[in-house]
């Protein structure tokens, strides 16, 4: 039984992080339980979720991702910062998505989380995509 879909093609918040999503080394996008999934060879985004715990609660505006070990202890102590079902228990958080989201920040959490899951011949490619700082 295929899964209904959750998201909305038109959802301009999906547009950005799809944009986002596909300028990475060989990043692709499929549906998966019925959400925009973003991987290489493992995913790396997923575009909503629902909290841990309550089933019933859908964030369908959300990045789902795997947050940089060095920053998820500040990341976790932020109230804007929640674990998605299912995957929390893997160290994947989430953060919901609005007219006020700060896309700086959604690139640098979408470009951790496709760090820890691409393999290294694309973060070496990403790598020299993306110039040097100053």
């Amino acid at each position: 039984m295929a899964h209904p879909l959750m998201f909305d093609e038109a959802d301009p918040l999906l547009t950005r992080v799809r944009d986002l999503a596909l300028a990475l080394p060989e990043a692709a996008v499929k549906v998966t339980h019925g959400r925009p999934t973003f991987f290489t060879t493992k995913v790396f985004t997923y575009y909503g979720g629902r909290p841990r715990g309550d089933t019933a609660d859908r964030h369908d505006a959300a990045l789902v991702f795997r947050p940089d070990p060095a920053d998820e202890p500040a990341l976790r102590q932020d109230a804007r910062f929640w674990e998605p079902a299912y995957l929390w228990p893997h160290g994947w958080l989430a953060l919901d998505l609005d007219d006020e989201t700060d896309w700086a920040e959604v690139a640098e959490l979408m470009d951790a989380s496709y760090r820890l899951t691409a393999p290294k011949r694309l973060i070496t490619a990403l790598d020299a995509a993306t110039p040097p700082p100053g």
